[in-house]
Order: C-alpha cells, then sequence, then structure tokens
C-alpha cells in the first residue's frame, strides 16, 4: 500500500492525515470513516519516518502472532457448514453454532468475526476476505464458487475433499521426512557434543606441541572457538536474519517473487511445488468449469489460490488470452507449465464439448505425479542426507586426525 495525505475540513478547520491505502479512492473513504471530516484531496507523499517504522513493526508483530488454524477443525467446520446449508440453515445462524461447538479458539475468534460481518451485510466470501491467510486460499475460491452457482452446500462439500486430500498428503509428507529428519537432528547432536566437549582437548594438544595444523583442523577450531564463545549470539543472528528474511518475503512483492523463483529452481522441491501448485488449480477450475462458470471466471478464480507467484503470474496470463479470443489449450501452452500430453487432451475436451470431464483426468493426472512424489520422497531425500553427513564425519576425522598422523610422522623421522 502506498502512503497518502489526505487534506480535511473538519470544524471549519483545515487539516491533514497520513493513510496508507492502495489508491487515492481508497484513502479518501479510509479518511472519512476514520477522522468524520470533508475530503478537500488526496495525494501520494513520502511517509515520516516514525509511520514508516511503525508501520514495519505492527506488520512483524502481526506475522509472528498471526497462525494458521488447525486444519482438522477447520475441515469439521465446514462439512458441518455444509451440512446446515443443506438443511436451510442460514449461513449466520450456522457459523455462531459451528463457533459455539469448536474446540479451536483460533477457529471460534474467526467464525464469531465472519458471522458478525454477516450480519453487517457482507457475503460470506467478503467476510472471509480478512483471513485469507488463516484459512486459505483454497476455501475462498470454493466459497466463491458456492455465491456464484448458488449452491452452497456442495461447494462446502468439495471443498472439504479438497483439504482433506491435502491433508492426507502434508501427513504423507511429514512421514516421509521422519527419518532423514531424525537421522539429522542425532548427527546436529553428535557434531555439538563433539564441538564442545572433545575439540577443546585436542586444542590444547596442538597448542602444546606448536604444530602447523591443516586446513580442516583449522575450520574445527574456529568452529568451537565460535560455538562456546558466542554461541548465544549466533543463534540470536540466525533467528533475527531468519525473522527479518521471513518479513521482507511477506510484505515485499519483488523479495517474494525472486524467493519463489529460486524454490522453482531448488532439487526436489521444485517439483513439490510444480506438481502440487497444478493438482489445485486443475481440481478448482474443473469444479468451476463443471458447475457452469466461465472459462474465464473459473480461470480467475482458479489462479487466485495459488501461493507461488511465479506460477500465479504464468497461469494469469491464460484468462487474458482467453479473453481475447484464444482457445484455452494455446493459452496453457503459452505457458510452459502444461507438458504436450496435457495440452491434448484439454483439445480433445474443447472441440468434443466434454472440457469438465477432460479436465477431471488432468487432475488425476497431477495427483498421480504428486503422489509418486511424495511416496519416494524418502528415497529423493537419502543423497542429500548422506552428503552432509559424510562431510561432517569427513571433516571431523581430518580435522582431529591429520594433525596427529603429522606429529607420529615427525616424531618417526627423529628417531
Amino acid at each position: 500500500m502506498s502512503y497518502y495525505e489526505v487534506v480535511m475540513i473538519q470544524r471549519g478547520k483545515k487539516v491533514k492525515y497520513g493513510v496508507y491505502a492502495e489508491s487515492k479512492k481508497d484513502a479518501t473513504s479510509k479518511a472519512k470513516l476514520k477522522h468524520h471530516g470533508i475530503v478537500l484531496k488526496a495525494v501520494p507523499a513520502a511517509a515520516p519516518l516514525e509511520d514508516v517504522f511503525k508501520k514495519y513493526k505492527d506488520t512483524l508483530v502481526k506475522s509472528l502472532k498471526r497462525s494458521k488454524i488447525d486444519q482438522d477443525a477447520l475441515i469439521a467446520a465446514i462439512r458441518q457448514l455444509a451440512v446446515m446449508s443443506n438443511a436451510g440453515i442460514s449461513i449466520h445462524d450456522a457459523l455462531k453454532e459451528i463457533s459455539s461447538s469448536s474446540q479451536d479458539e483460533n477457529l471460534k475468534t474467526i467464525l464469531n468475526k465472519i458471522a458478525d460481518d454477516i450480519n453487517s451485510g457482507h457475503s460470506l466470501s467478503g467476510a472471509m476476505e480478512h483471513f485469507r491467510f488463516e484459512l486459505g486460499n483454497l476455501t475462498l475460491a470454493m466459497i466463491e464458487l458456492g455465491e456464484r452457482t448458488g449452491n452452497m452446500a456442495e461447494a462446502l462439500y468439495s471443498l472439504a475433499d479438497m483439504l482433506e486430500e491435502i491433508r492426507r498428503n502434508i501427513i504423507k509428507f511429514k512421514k516421509a521426512m521422519a527419518y532423514p529428519r531424525n537421522v539429522m537432528i542425532a548427527m546436529a547432536v553428535a557434531f555439538t557434543v563433539l564441538i564442545s566437549y572433545v575439540v577443546p582437548q585436542f586444542k590444547t594438544i596442538f597448542e602444546e606441541l606448536g604444530a602447523n595444523l591443516p586446513l580442516p583442523t583449522i575450520i574445527l577450531l574456529k568452529l568451537e572457538f565460535l560455538f562456546n564463545n558466542y554461541g548465544p549470539y549466533v543463534l540470536a543472528t540466525l533467528f533475527v536474519t531468519f525473522m527479518t528474511i521471513r518479513y521482507f518475503i511477506e510484505n515485499f512483492y519483488d523479495v517474494k517473487r525472486k524467493f519463489h523463483a529460486l524454490l522453482l529452481k531448488t532439487y526436489l522441491i521444485k517439483n513439490i511445488i510444480m506438481y502440487s501448485t497444478l493438482n489445485r488449480f486443475t481440481l478448482v477450475f474443473s469444479e468451476l468449469v463443471g458447475a457452469g462458470i466461465s472459462i474465464a471466471d473459473a480461470l480467475d478464480s482458479a489462479t487466485s489460490m495459488i501461493d507461488n507467484v511465479v506460477l500465479k503470474e504464468k497461469l494469469s496470463t491464460v484468462r487474458a488470452s482467453v479473453e481475447k479470443g484464444s482457445a484455452l489449450n494455446q493459452g496453457l501452452k503459452d505457458t510452459g507449465l502444461f507438458e504436450n500430453m496435457i495440452i491434448q487432451m484439454i483439445t480433445a475436451g474443447e472441440s468434443s464439448g466434454q472440457l469438465d470431464a477432460m479436465l477431471k483426468n488432468v487432475t488425476d493426472y497431477y495427483k498421480m505425479r504428486f503422489d509418486a512424489i511424495i511416496d519416494n520422497l524418502s528415497e529423493a531425500v537419502e543423497p542429500i542426507m548422506l552428503f552432509l553427513i559424510a562431510g561432517m564425519v569427513i571433516l571431523l576425522a581430518l580435522g582431529i586426525f591429520m594433525p596427529m598422523w603429522d606429529m607420529g610422522n615427525a616424531v618417526q623421522g627423529r628417531t
């Protein structure tokens, strides 16, 4: 958001207020709502230094405090909402009832606020927009589908099924990563113990003998000095660095885009992000098209739930291409994200008038590819794990034994 200086008349006097807003119109509305006066003009301006620091502080605190709600609780709430909606109970009353029975305090607060917003005249999707981070883009996209089609219950049932599928994949991912994670934790603990207690003993010996130390030993001694003398400061620096990077990624689009582009070039991670994104995109898109939503609007809603901004930018071009009169298959082909086989399937679906059925087949294909990646995740991670373990063992072995070998050879040479 940009900073605007709003000039207003209050009680016959001209006053100025600073407002962060998306546009001049938005700045005018916010100023009227907050300060209750007659707006003369709103012009872009440089924010005062204290406002800049305050905004950064508030954003950082908000990012630290906010957290996504428990997925099992969210899925259960959505299923309850679907049942109540199908039974003819109003959304407001259903949300209040679900909130009162929920055990998740964060979810309870969110549902109450959404219900209050609906009572004030907002739509369900509009009320949920304030909680996009907590609820997720997929939830908002499917709620919009229910509002457009007029069949909220069916959209909610489909949403619950999608979230359960995503939940199962997350559980499979955690199980696949459990063994490598435990091994790396054990190695990290062992390395810490060696650096803290074993290396200092050899350091004393090396200093007494005054031997010329090889590079691996120097690295070990530097790590030992850094860890034992500045350990808490190193941890604090790492934490601050992590939080700073996270803040910039969340609040600066260019930084987020570069980070997401880097992820799409990283071994293994790129395939997980690619196929999970395409699976969710085609899943939502096929549901929307099957419900009778126009292709352009379906593309817009399906693209809005994508988290990776690089993929989102590429898929956003498909709608522009379709609105200009191009076929869907050509727009998808131009993104460079879809295989030739998928383009041929989409083409066949468009030609035969069975696009929604073909899109479901495409969704099943990407689900199969994503499941295969998750199922083979342990095997894919093993080379990285073995490389790190080997590097750690070699560093310790060479760092400790090479000076001892040199000293042994020196002693033998003297005798």
